[in-house]
C-alpha cells in the first residue's frame, strides 16, 4: 500500500462536501449502505465515516440493523478494533465515524504480496483473536468477519464493520432459512441458519487466517451455495496450510461449536508458537514487511463551505439535528445527496472487498443450477444441493403465498444471473430467455427485471393470494414496475407478479446473495395461481 492514490480517492461531483460537521477530505471505499470517506476531527485526528444511502433509510428494517451496528459498535473496545468516534442513526442520512486504521484490508495485503509467512498468520490470529475477546466480552457476536474487515495497522490488525452483529444471547437469524453473513467464511451453524454464537467467530477467524497462509478460500471458490455445502457437509483439506498451524486450525473448525478453542485460547496457542518474538514485541516488524510503507494520510480541509455547495452537503449546521419527514423526503427528491451516485454492491461496505476474498474470486462464474421442481412434477430429485442443511422430502409450498388446486408450487427456486424464470411455464430455466431475470449489472443494486411482467412489493405482513395479487397488480401500469430493486429486500420480502398473458404468482425471498456481485442469487418460494377460465 505504498501508493497514497491506492487508498485516497478524490470527491466527485455527487459526494456530499459536508456531514454533519465532519469535512469530508477523500474518498475511502463503497458498499451496499453507502459510501466511506475520510475526515478529521476538531483535533485533527483522522476517521472513516460511513454515510448511509438515503433512500434505504426510510426502511426499518435497515434502521434497525445500522442502530445495532452503532450500539454493537459503541461497547466494543480493545486494542485490536476500530474504535467508534460519533454517529447519528437518526440523521438524513444515517452515518457514523470510526477512527481510521492506517492500513490496508488482509484481502488487499494478501493481493499484493501473496500468502503471509507463518509468523505473520501467528500475529494475525493472536492480534483477531483478541480482538474478538473484546467484542465478545460485551455480549456481542461479530457474524461477518472475514479479509475485508480485517485492516492491517503497522502494529497490529484491527477487526471493523459490526453491520449484521448482535447480542450473543439473541437469536442468530431473523427469519426461518435466512442465512446472514458472508458465505465464504460462515460457520456451518450459519450456513444452516442456525444459533450463532462466540464459537462461529472462532470458525470464521480460522477461514479468515486460512486465506492469509493460502492465498485463497480454505473451502474452494465457486457460487455460494455450493460454497455452503461444502462447509456443512465435508472435512476441509489442513494438508495444504503449513504443518506448524494445522492442531490450531482443526480445533477453531471443529464442526460441534463447543468443542472450538475459545479466543483466549487462539491468543495463548499463537504467543507459545511465537516464543521469545512474542515476549520481545516483535510484531510491528512482520507488519512492516506485510503492509509494505504507510500511505501519507491527507490534510483536513480547512476551507469554508460555500453556501452554494449547500445541495452537497449533509446535514449543515449543528450535529446530528433532525429533519422532519416531509423535509426529509424533499431533500432526497431534490438530489441533496445526489443518490445516483453512491455505489450499492449488497450489504457488505467495501466495493473492493465484496468478496472478503480480493478481486482474484471475481473470475468464478456461477454455473446454470439443476431444475428445482414444482408441486406437479414427478421427476427425480436432483443430486445438486437445492439448500444447504434441508433433508429430502416434498417441494414445500411458499410460505405465506395461498395455494389451491392446480396452482404450481416451486421451492426452492434458485434465481442466478445465468438462468430465469416465467410465470407461464413455472420451472426454471437454464438460459435467460424466461420472463423473471436476476441482474446486477446495474451500479446502483442488483434487481429483478422483466421484459412482460410486472412486480409489486406486498407490505405489512399481508400475504400474498391470487385476489390481492390482482388488485395490486391492476395499479402497476407504467413501465417502471418493469424492474424492482433488491436494495432494501430481506428474507421474507414477498412480490405479486403479473405477466401480459394473465399470468398471476407470488415471489417470496428465502436467501438473499447480493454482497458477491458476481456470484449474486437469490433462494425463492414462487406461486403461480392458474389462469380462470
Amino acid at each position: 500500500m505504498s501508493s497514497t492514490t491506492e487508498v485516497f480517492q478524490p470527491l466527485q461531483a455527487g459526494d456530499p462536501v459536508v456531514v454533519a460537521g465532519y469535512r469530508l477530505v477523500a474518498r475511502l471505499g463503497a458498499g451496499g449502505m453507502g459510501r466511506v470517506y475520510l475526515s478529521h476531527t476538531q483535533g485533527g485526528r483522522p476517521v472513516a465515516i460511513k454515510v448511509v444511502r438515503p433512500e434505504l433509510a426510510d426502511d426499518p428494517g435497515f434502521r434497525r440493523r445500522f442502530r445495532r451496528e452503532v450500539e454493537a459498535a459503541r461497547r466494543v473496545r480493545g486494542a485490536y478494533t476500530a474504535e467508534l468516534v460519533d454517529a447519528d442513526t437518526d440523521g438524513v442520512p444515517p452515518w457514523l465515524a470510526t477512527l481510521y486504521v492506517p492500513g490496508p484490508s488482509l484481502t488487499a495485503a494478501v493481493a499484493r504480496r501473496g500468502p503471509l509467512p507463518v509468523s505473520a498468520v501467528l500475529w494475525l490470529m493472536a492480534g483477531v483473536a483478541e480482538a474478538l475477546e473484546a467484542i465478545h466480552g460485551v455480549g456481542v457476536v461479530h457474524r461477518d468477519l472475514k479479509p475485508s474487515n480485517v485492516l492491517l495497522a503497522a502494529d497490529g490488525p484491527r477487526v471493523i464493520d459490526f453491520g449484521i452483529s448482535v447480542a450473543a444471547d439473541l437469536s442468530s437469524h431473523t427469519a426461518t432459512g435466512a442465512t446472514v453473513g458472508t458465505p465464504h467464511f460462515m460457520a456451518p451453524e450459519q450456513a444452516t441458519a442456525g444459533e450463532v454464537s462466540p464459537a462461529t467467530d472462532v470458525f470464521a477467524l480460522a477461514q479468515t487466517a486460512a486465506f492469509a497462509a493460502l492465498g485463497e478460500p480454505l473451502y474452494g471458490e465457486g457460487i455460494a451455495p455450493v460454497v455452503l455445502y461444502r462447509i456443512v457437509h465435508e472435512e476441509p483439506d489442513l494438508s495444504r496450510l503449513p504443518e506448524p498451524l494445522r492442531p490450531l486450525f482443526a480445533r477453531c473448525l471443529a464442526p460441534d461449536p463447543r468443542e472450538r478453542a475459545t479466543p483466549a485460547e487462539v491468543v495463548e496457542w499463537c504467543r507459545e508458537r511465537l516464543g521469545a518474538d512474542a515476549d520481545a514485541g516483535a510484531g510491528p516488524a512482520v507488519w512492516r514487511e506485510v503492509t509494505g510503507p504507510e500511505a501519507s494520510v491527507p490534510d483536513p480541509v480547512r476551507t469554508p463551505v460555500d453556501p452554494s455547495t449547500a445541495a452537497s452537503t449533509l446535514l449543515l449546521g449543528p450535529a446530528r439535528r433532525r429533519v422532519p419527514r416531509g423535509r426529509r423526503a424533499a431533500l432526497i427528491a431534490g438530489g441533496a445527496v445526489a443518490a445516483g451516485a453512491l455505489v450499492l454492491t449488497g450489504w457488505t461496505w467495501f466495493a473492493g472487498d465484496r468478496f472478503g476474498l480480493g478481486e482474484r474470486a471475481a473470475d468464478n462464474s456461477p454455473s446454470a443450477p439443476a431444475p428445482t421442481h414444482s408441486a406437479r412434477s414427478t421427476a427425480s430429485p436432483s443430486s445438486t444441493p437445492q439448500a444447504v442443511g434441508a433433508s429430502p422430502g416434498p417441494p414445500r409450498t411458499a410460505p405465506d403465498a395461498s395455494a389451491s388446486s392446480g396452482t404450481e408450487v416451486l421451492s426452492p427456486a434458485w434465481l442466478y444471473e445465468t438462468n430465469s424464470l416465467s410465470l407461464d411455464e413455472p420451472k426454471p430455466r437454464n438460459d435467460r430467455a424466461g420472463d423473471i431475470r436476476l441482474n446486477c449489472e446495474d451500479d446502483d443494486a442488483c434487481a429483478l427485471e422483466s421484459d412482460t411482467s410486472l412486480f409489486v412489493q406486498l407490505f405489512n405482513g399481508k400475504a400474498a393470494s391470487l385476489d390481492v395479487c390482482r388488485h395490486l397488480l391492476s395499479g402497476a401500469t407504467s413501465p417502471e414496475y418493469r424492474t424492482w430493486s433488491l436494495a432494501a429486500a430481506e428474507e421474507g420480502t414477498q412480490l405479486c407478479v403479473g405477466n401480459d398473458s394473465g399470468d398471476v404468482g407470488a415471489l417470496r425471498i428465502q436467501v438473499k446473495q447480493t454482497a458477491l456481485r458476481e456470484e449474486a442469487f437469490l433462494q425463492l418460494g414462487m406461486t403461480v395461481w392458474e389462469k380462470k377460465a
